[in-house]
């Protein structure tokens, strides 16, 4: 897998995979709002790539501290298993104002890298059984490759089953 140029200046998540001298690929798409698909799911159609490999980020509230879950498209995220992958008791959607102010980024655009301020993330270890997977280079339209290990070791995730369905 090839590193892309930034041309264009990049995303802080782009930046920070550089910086890290992590392999990875950028993929573009055009974003349609009016597609009728979320995010993620309009991201692997638009790639041509399963809802397996494609892998949206969540931001959730687990005993008051904001925490990141990185879960398949094709699944939903168990917010009680994220609530023990995270070491806590309970776990709700963070609001969302307060996700992007806190990661830098706008909802459909949530990378799980170069956020604002680094927060807890754990990964859901599906992405484990994938050579590369694909998360959100930082904006709607943007999707970064990269393998599973090298999204774990720069986001200091944990991985656990924390997806359903």
């Amino acid at each position: 897998m090839a590193k892309k140029s930034r041309a264009g200046g990049g995303t802080p998540a782009t930046v920070a995979l550089e910086k890290a001298g992590v392999p990875f690929t950028v993929h573009a798409y055009s974003h349609d709002p009016s597609s009728g698909l979320g995010y993620g799911e309009e991201a692997a159609a638009a790639l041509g790539v399963s809802q397996d490999r494609v892998f949206k980020t969540l931001v959730a509230d687990v005993d008051g501290a904001l925490t990141v879950a990185v879960v398949p498209v094709s699944a939903s995220l168990d917010l009680k298993a994220l609530a023990a992958a995270a070491g806590g008791k309970r776990a709700a959607m963070a609001d969302p104002a307060a996700a992007e102010r806190t990661t830098g980024y706008v909802l459909g655009g949530i990378s799980p890298l170069g956020q604002r301020k680094s927060l807890p993330t754990v990964v859901d270890d599906s992405a484990l059984a994938h050579p590369t997977v694909f998360v959100s280079a930082g904006k709607r339209g943007l999707e970064v490759e990269l393998a599973p290990a090298d999204l774990t070791a720069l986001t200091a995730a944990r991985t656990g089953g924390i997806a359903r369905g």
